[in-house]
């Protein structure tokens, strides 16, 4: 796990990387962020109020240094960024309510990333998850040709890497919402490393049972080849014979993936939700996430119980999506 985050400090840019913490008092971001600027990993952008956060920060013997600090209610670029999303909501907020909206630290810190004045934003320790992605999907908004964001986990264990999606957002996926999600997960897999092979699976493998769900899990598989014609991905299949070799050889013998996947699309939330939990709890797999993606630019969700590991981890993640962003 340690040489996991090592790899992904050494790719994550530096101070050159804003990523935003709307919950600078939170003790946990605070002290995960002053660990990231002395460690050269990013440039850490605090909102909140300036001297509640120096307080906070003497009394955790936090050093601020290399780090920005916003406050919304005295940022004196307000009018710019009131106008500007006045004209991203499009008629769907007056100048009235974007005054109101931006004295919301997630809503300020999701328009400091859409004016690139920051890469990408990390909240959820004090907020709860639509909290943090509501703002996103009003300001950021999703990459051209996608319709929906989701979340992956990356399962570890020693020299063992996984990618499990969809396991936090998307409760009933249709076929497209499925295939976007596999060629997504495809790409957040080579973030870190790993060559995707992609297994669409069901409860049925190459039609040994049909129904409406394993119709749909045919049709995302369709839809995400002509996506990404270049993938490894394949389906429908039940989970061992995705993953053990000698299964595959049995029930399904002309796929290209033989027992080795290392990208796995559950059916629906409920599948990918009891299968991560799974391999975290009985497997004694490490769950790295949820890493969401989709969006144009990158805002994570921390766990109301997360650790401040948890901050520092997500945020180098953050960062180095940014990176495959192009932000």
């Amino acid at each position: 796990m340690a040489d996991l985050f090592e790899g992904l400090k050494a790719k994550a840019g530096g101070w050159d990387r804003k990523i935003v913490f709307p919950e600078a008092l939170d003790p946990r971001v605070l002290v995960a962020a002053g660990r990231l600027a002395a460690d050269g990993a990013l440039t850490p952008v605090l909102i909140g109020n300036m001297e509640a956060i120096q307080e906070k920060a003497r009394a955790l013997d936090v050093s601020l240094e290399r780090m920005e600090i916003y406050d919304p209610e005295k940022y004196v670029g307000i009018d710019e960024m009131v106008q500007a999303f006045v004209e991203r909501r499009k008629g769907k907020a007056t100048e009235a309510d974007a005054r109101k909206f931006l004295l919301d630290e997630n809503y300020f810190g999701t328009m400091l990333v859409f004016l690139n004045k920051a890469h990408g934003l990390v909240s959820g320790a004090a907020h709860s998850t639509a909290d943090t992605v509501r703002p996103a999907l009003q300001i950021v908004k999703m990459k051209p040709g996608l319709s929906k964001t989701s979340g992956v986990f990356i399962m570890v264990k020693g020299e063992e890497k996984y990618v499990f999606a969809d396991c936090a957002i998307n409760i009933a996926p249709d076929s497209k919402d499925l295939a976007e999600i596999a060629v997504e997960s495809a790409k957040t897999a080579k973030m870190f490393d790993i060559e995707p092979r992609v297994a669409m699976l069901s409860f049925s493998t190459k039609g040994s049972a049909v129904s409406e769900e394993t119709k749909r899990v045919e049709e995302a598989l369709q839809l995400a080849r002509e996506m990404a014609p270049e993938l490894i991905i394949d389906g429908e299949f039940q989970f061992d014979a995705a993953i053990v070799p000698s299964v595959a050889q049995k029930k399904a013998p002309d796929s290209p993936i033989q027992g080795d996947a290392n990208v796995f699309i559950f059916p629906s939330l409920e599948a990918g939700n009891i299968g991560y939990k799974i391999a975290q709890r009985l497997g004694g797999y490490e769950a790295v996430g949820p890493i969401l993606q989709g969006l144009n630019a990158p805002v994570n969700d921390l766990s109301r119980g997360c650790s401040e590991e948890d901050v520092y981890n997500l945020a180098l993640i953050t960062a180095v999506q940014s990176l495959d962003q192009g932000k």
